[in-house]
């Protein structure tokens, strides 16, 4: 694995760094999410979330919730029972709570300071876990994969949406110069934390992507792992079942 990249260049943990940075940008990130992918994040969300058509799960954990979106969206594809959010940055949480009350929707979606890592439920909760575009920011992976999997039910399935690195001229060169260039200057435009939209491309190249990762899910115990890329290889859908 690539060494752990931070947004800051500083000796606090990737944890902290971390939930400072979204702490920062939380007040932007919906719009830039939508705006630097133009729009194509929507559809990547929607994918994922109908890999959990099939089971119907009642109880979901979404880690990393940010402000909710893949939650949401679960919310009106899945209509499950309760979906619980968690995420270390409280000032995302605070976003997704306006959300939650905007859309009335509380008796459903609730959010809760929480750690991927340490997971403050009972083993065997949730029918199914969701992560969108979270694991690469966790500061141990193995460890987040494996607290995940604890609170997993039986036969549950996890599904994460992340992005990836495409291989393929010139795919490749287009997105490393978008990534590279174009992100961090709209970042910075739009947001009050520049640093962080350097960080994204840095984290992404970092992140031991396609079967380097299913080969991590199934190192900690996940089984059926799958692997599929959208729009060219530009992010992935990772499946796996307990």
């Amino acid at each position: 694995m690539n060494q752990e990249v931070t947004p800051y260049a500083d000796e606090t943990t990737k944890k902290e760094q971390v939930a400072t940075m979204f702490n920062n940008i939380s007040g932007t990130y919906d719009f830039l999410n939508h705006f630097l992918s133009l729009g194509i994040d929507i559809i990547w969300r929607r994918k994922a979330i109908k890999e959990l058509k099939s089971i119907q799960p009642r109880m979901i954990l979404d880690v990393a919730t940010g402000t909710g979106d893949f939650a949401f969206e679960s919310i009106d594809i899945l209509q499950p029972d309760k979906i619980i959010g968690v995420d270390i940055s409280e000032g995302m949480l605070e976003v997704a709570k306006k959300k939650i009350h905007d859309r009335n929707l509380g008796h459903i979606f609730s959010v809760q300071l929480g750690d991927s890592e340490g997971l403050n439920f009972e083993d065997n909760t949730f029918d199914a876990i969701t992560v969108a575009f979270g694991v690469r920011n966790y500061e141990n992976l193995e460890k987040g994969l494996s607290d995940m999997l604890r609170v997993l039910k039986p036969e549950g399935k996890i599904v994460i949406l992340e992005f990836s690195k495409p291989k393929t001229f010139p795919i490749k060169q287009g997105y490393n110069f978008y990534f590279q260039y174009v992100t961090p200057f709209f970042g910075k435009l739009f947001s009050k934390d520049s640093r962080a939209y350097t960080y994204l491309p840095e984290s992404v190249a970092a992140f031991p992507d396609g079967e380097s990762f299913t080969s991590l899910m199934e190192k900690v115990g996940y089984k059926n792992t799958k692997h599929r890329p959208l729009t060219f290889g530009i992010s992935a859908i990772y499946t796996g079942i307990k």
